[in-house]
């Protein structure tokens, strides 16, 4: 592959703000719909709906992300920007590194985030995340400007 192949430092952060709004309207509906259930079904939110809210609002930006990337290369933010994660070799990614791929990302955010400066500097333009998990992002044959 060519160096204009790899997704940009650009490209990638704005499907990572595009995939915050989903997943933060995820668990806007998750929350709202828990509690208005609970409202209407024993009259006020009981404890064990926090907590079973809690876990699936935790669970919910990993889901989001691995699942995304498993199924098919790209979350709604990669989509929207025309690029997708591949593995080092350009296969798609199977569950178990997309999982870890997802996990690492979001427990080390600040991490993630400064890790994409490393996209300015690599060949591939490979951030830190990427190198961990043995990934690139790459232009999709119908992303911009293809």
């Amino acid at each position: 592959m060519r160096h204009e192949d790899y997704a940009g430092l650009v490209s990638r952060v704005l499907a990572l703000a595009l995939d915050v709004a989903v997943v933060t309207i995820g668990i806007g509906l998750v929350v709202a719909m828990a509690a208005g259930a609970a409202e209407m079904t024993v009259g006020r939110t009981t404890g064990w709906v926090t907590a079973l809210v809690g876990v699936v609002v935790g669970l919910l930006p990993v889901g989001y992300f691995a699942s995304c990337w498993w199924i098919g290369g790209q979350t709604a933010g990669n989509m929207a920007m025309g690029i997708a994660v591949r593995r080092s070799d350009g296969e798609p990614l199977r569950f178990p590194r997309s999982l870890v791929r997802a996990v690492l990302g979001l427990a080390l955010a600040p991490l993630w985030l400064l890790g994409l400066l490393l996209v300015l500097a690599d060949d591939r333009r490979r951030g830190l995340l990427d190198l961990v998990a043995g990934t690139v992002v790459v232009y999709t044959p119908t992303g911009p400007g293809r």
